[in-house]
C-alpha cells in the first residue's frame, strides 16, 4: 500500500455534463473523497486467479461456449477453458513487440456464433520495421484451436518505432459501431491533426472499417477525418460503454501528471497539444493535458489523477444486483498505480465518489485489463512480463 496515500490526496474530479458546453464547465476541481465504504456498506471483493503463465496480457475476450481469449503483447493468443490455457495457432509474424506496442486490444464481435470473427489492433512490421498500428479481423476455427486472417480491417493509425504511445483499445458501442481509442505516439502534432488517427476516438464499422455516415466529420473529403469521433487525445488505454445510456468513457494517461476520466462528447477536442499550435517541433509533456487557454472550448475531463500519474488503463462498467452498492460503477484499472478504481458516476456522466479496494493495493502488480464477463464478473489481466495472470472479481460473500 505504499502509494495509497497519495492517492487519496490526490483522487480529484471535475463534475460535467455532456449535454453542457465546455464553457458552463467548472474551471476548477473538486475535490472527491475515496472512501473506504460505499453508501454506508463495508465491501470486500473476492479475487481468484483464474490461470496464470501469460506475458503482457492485453486484452480479454469472452467466447460464448464459456471460453476467453486473452491478446498477448509479444504476439501470443491465449485461450482459457476452465482453468486450463491453450495458445491458439495464428500467423503474428508481422506483430511488431515493442515497449507499449505489439498484440493489444481486441472484441470478439457480437454475431460471433455465427460469424466466429473477431477484431484485434496489432502494431505491424514489414522487413523488420514498424510501418502502422492496424486493426485485423480474425476467424476462430470451431475447434477453438486456430484463428485464420480475414482482412486488415483499418490501417494507417501512426506507430512511434519504440512503441510509445500505441494506445488501441477497441470497443462496441450500444449502437455496434466499433470505438478505437488511440495514442499519439509521442509525436507533437498528431492529437490536434484531424488527417492523422493517432489521439484519437474512431467510429467506425465493425465489418468494413468505413466511417460511419453520421460521425462528426463525415463531411470531410479525408476519410480518416471522417472516422474521427474525438480528438485531442494523449494515449487511451481504456474504453466503456455504459450499459444502457450508450454514453463512452475513456481512461487516458497524462505525462507526470493528470491522468484523465473523460466522457466522450462527439466532434470533441479533449485539449492536448504538446506542439503548442504548432510553435515547437519538440513533444513537449509541460503543457496541459487540457489546455484551456489554447482550446478555450476543450471537453474538460470528469476526473484526474492530479499531480502524480497511475498510468490508468482498461475500463469496464460493473453491472448486476450482486455488487450491491457498487452496481454500475466504473471500473479502472492501473499499471503504475497497480490497482483498482471504481468510480461512481451520476446519470448525466459527473463523477462523484472514488472507491478504491484494498484488495489490489499492489497486491497483484501492474493490471492491464479490466472486462465485465457474461457471468457478472470482472476479468482483470496483470501485466508484469513474467508468468502473468487472468484474474476473476467477484464480490465476496
Amino acid at each position: 500500500m505504499r502509494r495509497i496515500g497519495a492517492v487519496l490526496l490526490a483522487v480529484l474530479a471535475v463534475t460535467a455534463c455532456s449535454s453542457s458546453p465546455a464553457q458552463d464547465l467548472p474551471s476548477t476541481p473538486t475535490t472527491v473523497a475515496a472512501p473506504t465504504t460505499v453508501s454506508g456498506q463495508s465491501l470486500a471483493l473476492k479475487v481468484d486467479v483464474v490461470t496464470g503463465g501469460l506475458q503482457h496480457g492485453w486484452d480479454v475476450g469472452f467466447l460464448p461456449g464459456g471460453s476467453i481469449l486473452v491478446t498477448q503483447r509479444p504476439g501470443r493468443l491465449a485461450l482459457v477453458r476452465g482453468t486450463a490455457v491453450t495458445q491458439v495457432q495464428a500467423d503474428f509474424s508481422d506483430v511488431w513487440a515493442r515497449g507499449e506496442g505489439g498484440l493489444m486490444g481486441m472484441v470478439v464481435h457480437p454475431d460471433f456464433a455465427a460469424s466466429r470473427r473477431f477484431t484485434t489492433c496489432q502494431t505491424h512490421q514489414e522487413g523488420g520495421r514498424a510501418v502502422d498500428i492496424r486493426l485485423v479481423t480474425w476467424t476462430l476455427s470451431a475447434d477453438e484451436r486456430s484463428a485464420t486472417k480475414v482482412r486488415d480491417l483499418l490501417t494507417g493509425l501512426p506507430v512511434n518505432q519504440s512503441g510509445r504511445h500505441s494506445g488501441c483499445r477497441p470497443e462496441i458501442a450500444a449502437d455496434g459501431a466499433l470505438l478505437v481509442g488511440t495514442g499519439d505516439t509521442a509525436r507533437p502534432d498528431v492529437s490536434q491533426d484531424r488527417h492523422s488517427l493517432g489521439g484519437k476516438v474512431l467510429r467506425v464499422d465493425l465489418n468494413t472499417g468505413a466511417p460511419l455516415p453520421d460521425n462528426p466529420f463525415i463531411s470531410s473529403a479525408d476519410p480518416n477525418e471522417q472516422r474521427i469521433y474525438s480528438y485531442g487525445h494523449r494515449n487511451i488505454q481504456g474504453v466503456a460503454v455504459r450499459p444502457g445510456t450508450g454514453q463512452i468513457f475513456t481512461g487516458e494517461h497524462g505525462p507526470t501528471f493528470d491522468d484523465e476520466i473523460n466522457l466522450i462528447r462527439p466532434g470533441g477536442n479533449y485539449g492536448w497539444d504538446p506542439s503548442q499550435g504548432g510553435t515547437v517541433d519538440s513533444y513537449d509533456e509541460d503543457v496541459p493535458m487540457t489546455d484551456l487557454q489554447r482550446f478555450p472550448d476543450a471537453v474538460r475531463p470528469l476526473w484526474t489523477s492530479g499531480d502524480i500519474t497511475e498510468a490508468i488503463c482498461g475500463a469496464a462498467f460493473v453491472s448486476g444486483p450482486q455488487w450491491g452498492a457498487l452496481d454500475g460503477r466504473l471500473a479502472v484499472v492501473a499499471l503504475k498505480g497497480q490497482k483498482m478504481l471504481m468510480f461512481t458516476v451520476d446519470q448525466a456522466g459527473a463523477v462523484t465518489e472514488v472507491y478504491l479496494p484494498a484488495e489490489f493495493d499492489d497486491t497483484y502488480g501492474r493490471l492491464r485489463a479490466v472486462r465485465s464477463g457474461p457471468d457478472g464478473a470482472l476479468y482483470v489481466t496483470t501485466s508484469d512480463g513474467n508468468d502473468d495472470k487472468l484474474l476473476r472479481i467477484t464480490p465476496a460473500a
